[in-house]
């Protein structure tokens, strides 16, 4: 699957969840490790694991590898690397804590 095919498999599995505030982020020529972020908003920590659950779950079905999965005991910020897309599911409080768009859009 190219990287943009991935993009739109993992924004479309976020909003089946209902995941707020979808902000994607072109990271080429600014990150070695993946093209693309995904960042979301959970209205809880049980729905931010809800969120990550389903996209990990859907990407094994449709035979994603799945790098790695963080953050899922808590369910405060659970970041998903997909290789060429990683999907950061996070808590409104965390998620302006981070302020990870602004970290990665300067």
């Amino acid at each position: 699957m190219q990287s943009s095919e991935l993009l739109s498999f993992v924004q479309q599995k976020v909003e089946d969840m209902k995941g707020r505030d979808i902000v994607t982020l072109d990271v080429r020529g600014k990150s070695s490790i993946t093209d693309f972020m995904v960042i979301c908003s959970g209205t809880s920590n049980r729905h931010t694991k809800s969120i990550a659950d389903h996209v990990a779950l859907e990407s094994k079905q449709a035979g994603i590898d799945i790098m790695g999965i963080e953050g899922d005991k808590a369910g405060e910020w659970v970041l998903l690397d997909l290789g060429d897309v990683v999907v950061h599911v996070m808590l409104d409080d965390t998620r302006s804590f981070y302020q990870l768009e602004k970290l990665w859009s300067a």
